[in-house]
């Protein structure tokens, strides 16, 4: 009680910041002028400083998610601390050779000369985090901000109030604000953020919202990066194997309470294996939960009540052949699976974001193709499958963000992958160094040498000095 009278003051206390938005931004615009953040020492410590404040913190943020979500410490340490700090190490072991100035092949039409990519971060850069993820969606970004050489200001979820709370806490004691700092608040709050200049804008969130983000960068043509979502479909042929995709199908879809951008949205089972295929399901969510989920310690809950009454509106007049329990005042739904809605139901209309499962059945590719070109391009792609070539096709002729084969979720753990969507699913990507290249802008520069200068492009022209540099362009350019 104590704690959650401290969370509400402390937000009513940051709340207050909204008016010195613009005193924030002025101060983080000032500092990155002094090129103290360009020093790549100077971002090293503050990597880790704020590695040892995370470490330091380890238990608190277990409790916090707990508090916010029911979340286990096993599934908070595999799902958001522990790739927070694998993305620090990354960082830290290698920001010296990221962003020292890379050197590329010159070309004979600027002979003689020296030429390079140097790494330049942006400026200052907001990064609004969501509410499924707070913890790990909001530091890897401002990680790669920071190891970038940018000041940052962060908006944490406001629905996730112990979370956010920590993380502005751990913020407040690593940085200055005029480096970075947190800003927290409900939709007036990312209003206010919104309407101010930045030199780079990072979202993570719904697809509509992201519209939002887009149009307000759009006016000061701000870049920006979207990690959004959709319907992601996983694809089971009747090559599969049935028990190994199961548990992967379950651990994938119901990590975090199916709260996962990156989540299967909806199964595509071929025909002659659903009803079987459905069974094992329905076996691997019990051994995994127990029969009554509700009582497990794994499974989490979903983030509030509004979120809770949407799913369970969306369960009305459906075929649920496996769970659909419901406690809105626990903000509980039990693993559901829902068999063959149809494509303009409720449930197929939008992405799910919750531990409901439907499972729709296909014969031939041509089904695939229909239903699956009946949403936008999705964040996520996968299929299990032993033939290779439906497999290489089928990841060949649909567009989306990423994908994996006979797993789920994992391609997001590969620092080494890009990870981000593309059309409605969202635009740019990051992870790793990937991420590092995200908050920099490369900048071309050639060092020109002194002891030639060849007359050819200086007027007065001459048909020789044309026919020469036609074959200059012709076998050197």
């Amino acid at each position: 009680m104590r704690f959650g009278r401290l969370v509400q003051t402390n937000f009513l206390y940051l709340k207050k910041k909204l008016s010195d938005i613009s005193k924030i931004i002025e101060s983080q615009n000032a500092f990155f002028r002094t090129q103290k953040t360009k020093d790549v020492n100077f971002r090293l410590q503050l990597l880790k400083s704020l590695k040892a404040e995370i470490i330091a913190n380890e238990e608190a943020i277990y409790t916090a998610l707990h508090k916010d979500f029911k979340k286990s410490e096993f599934e908070s340490f595999i799902s958001e601390f522990g790739l927070v700090i694998s993305e620090l190490n990354l960082a830290i072991n290698n920001l010296r050779k990221w962003a020292k100035p890379k050197r590329v092949k010159a070309s004979i039409l600027t002979f003689p000369s020296s030429d390079y990519i140097y790494k330049e971060p942006y400026g200052t850069v907001l990064v609004i985090g969501p509410w499924n993820y707070p913890f790990l969606l909001t530091m890897e970004p401002l990680i790669m901000a920071i190891a970038a050489g940018n000041t940052v200001v962060l908006k944490p979820s406001e629905l996730t109030e112990h979370t956010s709370l920590l993380v502005s806490k751990i913020i407040d004691k690593v940085f200055s604000s005029e480096i970075a700092t947190t800003v927290l608040g409900g939709i007036d709050v990312a209003t206010e953020l919104l309407a101010q200049r930045w030199d780079y804008i990072f979202f993570t969130g719904s697809v509509p919202v992201g519209k939002i983000v887009a149009k307000a960068a759009a006016k000061h043509l701000t870049p920006v990066t979207l990690e959004l979502g959709g319907k992601s479909p996983c694809i089971i042929d009747d090559t599969a194997n049935l028990k190994l995709a199961a548990t992967r199908i379950v651990w994938g879809k119901f990590l975090n309470g199916g709260q996962t951008c990156i989540a299967a949205d909806y199964l595509l089972v071929h025909k002659s294996i659903k009803a079987d295929f459905i069974e094992i399901l329905k076996t691997e969510i019990t051994r995994f939960y127990g029969n009554n989920p509700k009582a497990s310690r794994d499974f989490p809950r979903i983030i509030n009540k509004r979120n809770t009454e949407r799913l369970a509106k969306i369960l009305k007049d459906t075929n649920v052949v496996f769970g659909g329990e419901i406690d809105i005042n626990d903000s509980y739904i039990s693993p559901t699976i829902v068999d063959s809605p149809r494509l303009d139901s409720p449930i197929m209309s939008d992405e799910i974001f919750g531990p409901i499962l439907p499972i729709l059945s296909y014969e031939t590719d041509k089904d695939l193709e229909e239903i699956i070109w009946n949403f936008e391009k999705p964040l996520a792609f996968y299929i299990f499958s032993k033939n290779k070539r439906f497999v290489e096709n089928t990841i060949n002729k649909f567009e989306f963000g990423g994908g994996v084969i006979n797993d789920l979720l994992i391609h997001f753990g590969n620092h080494r992958l890009p990870f981000g969507g593309v059309g409605h699913s969202g635009m740019g990507a990051y992870h790793g160094k990937l991420g590092f290249d995200t908050f920099s802008h490369e900048k071309a520069i050639i060092k020109r040498g002194n002891w030639i200068d060849p007359p050819i492009r200086y007027a007065p022209y001459s048909n020789k000095k044309f026919t020469i540099l036609k074959k200059m362009f012709k076998w050197f350019g």
